[in-house]
Order: structure tokens, then sequence, then C-alpha cells
């Protein structure tokens, strides 16, 4: 049963005594319709949000980083599918899978970001959201809605981390603004 999550809550994703070995972090979202009869006869163009995942290490010391850019880390136990540049379609747009159970024990959180790459701001985007999902049974976990308007033009989405051998999810929902992670940092680095 998936858990809808509002910013700044935290949830265990152990499964009924089982730990979960791997999960996707899915990312959706629509283009804003924009207003007037012109705009609703032409929509609201394109947009290029990205997904990002940072691995940190006990020290929060950043460790890899998967993007579009780099669509594999952690020696394949992390992996971007690939990058949508449009938000067509349904469910999810981007995904980044991840294989918990090879992860190096010194890995202790995955920081989930989403950037605009053209520059739009949140307020063009609608219906925006991150999900947690059990790759191996296809079970939602927990979903997390994105779609708060803003000129923002990034957000730290959630951070999985380790807590006591088992990975929680805390959904972060920083705004920020920068066309990649690495514009984000400072606010990547605080949701540790």
């Amino acid at each position: 049963m998936s858990v809808s999550l509002t910013k700044g809550q935290k949830v265990s994703l152990s499964k009924d005594g089982g730990s979960l070995t791997r999960i996707f972090m899915g990312l959706g979202w629509d283009v804003a319709k924009k207003g007037g009869f012109l705009g609703k006869l032409m929509g609201g163009g394109e947009v290029d949000l990205d997904a990002s995942c940072l691995v940190f290490d006990e020290s929060k010391t950043m460790v890899d980083q998967i993007w579009f850019r780099q669509l594999k880390g952690m020696k394949g136990a992390i992996v971007h599918t690939g990058d949508n540049r449009t938000g067509a379609g349904e469910g999810d747009d981007e995904v980044i899978k991840v294989d918990l159970s090879n992860l190096p024990a010194n890995v202790s959180s995955l920081v989930f970001t989403v950037n605009s790459f053209t520059g739009q701001d949140f307020n063009s985007i609608a219906n925006a959201f991150c999900r947690v999902v059990d790759d191996t049974t296809g079970e939602e976990l927990a979903k997390f809605t994105l779609s708060e308007a803003g000129s923002h033009t990034g957000l730290v989405m959630a951070r999985l981390y380790r807590h006591s051998g088992d990975w929680k999810l805390h959904a972060v929902g920083e705004k920020t603004s920068g066309r990649t992670f690495h514009d984000m940092m400072p606010a990547i680095t605080a949701a540790l």
C-alpha cells in the first residue's frame, strides 16, 4: 500500500519484517497549460525536467552522481533509464533504478533531485510527482506530489537513507534554482 507523503515527512521502506533489495524512483510531470484562448489551443510547450541521484557516504561526501550525463553509477547498482525532454506521456517520465543490496556499506544517503534544464520555472509544470516503487514486486511504496508552482527551477525531492539497518525515505521538497544538480549543491547538502 502506497503512502502519500507531504513535505518533511519520513517513512520506513522496510517490508513486513523483510528488507527491500531493489527500488526505483520515478519522476513524472506535465506541461502546465497557459491561460487564455491561445494558451488553451497551443498548450504549454515543452519542459525538460531532469532527475538526478547523488550518492553520499557516512561523512556526507558525495561519492557518485547519476544523471542524464552519467546514466550508471556505483558499479551498476544505480541506473538512470534515460532523459525525457518533454514530459509527454503517462506515468513515470524519468526513472532511476537502485539495487540497494549492491550498494557499498559506506553509502548512507541517496538524494534525488529534479531541475529544469531548459530554465522554465515550476509555474510551467503541472502534475509533477516522484514515487518510490519496489522494483521486485512493482508495488508503489510512497508518492510525493511536487506540483507546488513557483519561480524555482529545481527541487530537492527526497532522500533515501540508512537508519538502524533499514532504508527510510524523507520527502524533502526543498525549492531551489539551477539547470543541473551542480547549481543546487547548497540545498542538497543541507538535506543531509
